[in-house]
């Protein structure tokens, strides 16, 4: 009987839920640069963005509902030790250090700097003000999580979808120009490109976090067969993924008909500047910040929630309003730092932990006898691979290790650790076939 307490309309207002937390203003800035980059290249480079930028969520959703409800949870899986200095690694990433600055960032460049006088440095005290109240929002709206499903799923994502397919469909009826010639990059693996650029959003390192931020909400309503909600965590993952995907594609369009009207942007910011206003003028640039502001205030909401549940359980002593307060305060120092540091210092480490988190939700769907082996081999070969890609990207390089990975295949397409992944898993099912079954593997088996 547990499913009755859950309607249709639970189910969807929750899936939209979930779709507003993942639709971060890098969502939306992300898109529109690689359609303008990959031109008429722009079909097969979504395909590969799609896996990463929505695939990839989706499993991750499902992996933390079907593993017992939390990150630590399916970490632990590995190694006790593992479990909790890996979980507390990626919400640190995904929260205070950079996912919830970042919201307030881009909230504040593309959706207040402008409509700035020009004489005015954005950078400087209009940036400090705009955050102090882009994260006292986020304070008061993080404060009670079990409202999260009806101010976000009622509230803020129809409008957050209105304004997105204001701007699409305009797009689409009247085009802005004609597809471009790809860029280097997306001309030589379009597909590779497009599954690396992925990675931006860190939608499936916020998966792992936002889990529990469905799996709360689920509960509150009453349901505790843990068959029961994870079935309805599938479901609620599949409505978010096919809003992410047609935002996406629909963005993707508009940046690749806009370089004739925009020019070659730097970023998908000004790509969506140029473009909102060329199609609706003065009124385009009010939809856009509408739209950015949403955006990044419903995933800003979501990642302070579940990051302060995550540290209360850490250490009880402390309350969850006081980790919200400690997050919101700790964002908006960061974010004064400004975007470009933000992201410059970011992708290493999104580069490093990326494939970490791939590796462990794919593995998540079986069990193996002694399964910790199996993770620990197919993590330690895909760390080794993506943390000196990491530094490479940091401009540290170690010439010798990068030399013997180039004949590793995919490598020179970013995707090098995959293979050594499989490999991985494979040494680690063999040795734990030979190895007895250990007592950890009976008590959870």
């Amino acid at each position: 009987m547990q499913h009755k307490l859950y309607s249709n309309k639970d189910i969807l207002i929750l899936g939209l839920m979930l779709f507003a937390l993942f639709l971060g203003a890098g969502n939306m800035i992300f898109p529109p640069l690689l359609g303008q980059a990959a031109g008429t290249s722009v079909g097969t480079a979504v395909i590969g963005f799609l896996i990463t930028g929505v695939g990839l969520p989706l499993l991750g959703v499902m992996a933390i509902a079907y593993t017992g409800g939390d990150l630590q949870t399916l970490a632990n899986r590995v190694n006790p030790i593992f479990g909790i200095i890996f979980t507390i690694i990626m919400y640190l990433a995904i929260g205070p250090f950079f996912g919830i600055p970042r919201t307030g960032t881009v909230a504040f460049e593309i959706g207040a700097s402008p409509f700035l006088p020009e004489s005015v440095n954005p950078m400087g005290w209009p940036l400090f003000f705009y955050t102090i109240g882009f994260f006292a929002i986020t304070y008061f709206l993080a404060l009670n999580p079990t409202k999260l499903v009806d101010r976000i799923g009622k509230i803020l994502t129809p409008l957050l979808l209105g304004v997105i397919g204001i701007l699409v469909i305009k797009s689409i009826v009247t085009p802005m120009g004609e597809l471009q010639k790809p860029t280097e990059a997306y001309a030589n693996s379009p597909f590779f490109k497009g599954f690396l650029e992925g990675y931006l959003t860190m939608d499936t390192i916020a998966a792992l976090v936002f889990g529990i931020v469905v799996i709360s909400a689920i509960k509150d309503k009453g349901v505790t067969d843990k068959k029961t909600i994870t079935s309805l965590c599938m479901k609620a993952g599949f409505i978010a993924a096919i809003g992410l995907t047609l935002v996406y594609g629909g963005l993707s369009y508009l940046g690749a008909t806009s370089t004739s009207i925009v020019g070659a942007a730097d970023n998908g910011g000004q790509i969506l500047s140029g473009s909102a206003s060329y199609l609706f003028g003065s009124l385009g640039t009010v939809i856009l910040a509408l739209a950015i502001t949403f955006a990044c205030l419903t995933t800003s909401v979501g990642l302070v929630s579940a990051t302060s549940q995550f540290f209360v359980k850490v250490f009880p002593s402390i309350s969850y309003k006081t980790f919200v307060a400690i997050l919101s305060i700790f964002s908006l120092v960061v974010a004064n730092f400004g975007l470009n540091q933000l992201i410059a210092f970011s992708l290493p480490v999104l580069i490093m932990i990326y494939p970490l988190a791939i590796v462990l939700i794919l593995l998540s769907f079986y069990r193996w006898k002694n399964e910790s082996y199996v993770y620990s081999f197919a993590l330690l070969f895909t760390g080794i691979i993506s943390f000196v890609d990491g530094l490479a990207i940091a401009k540290i390089n170690i010439t010798f290790l990068q030399d013997i990975f180039s004949v590793l295949p995919f490598y020179s397409v970013g995707v090098g650790w995959l293979v050594p992944a499989i490999i991985g898993a494979l040494i680690g099912m063999a040795i734990g076939n030979l190895m007895p079954r250990s007592k950890r593997s009976e008590s959870i088996a």
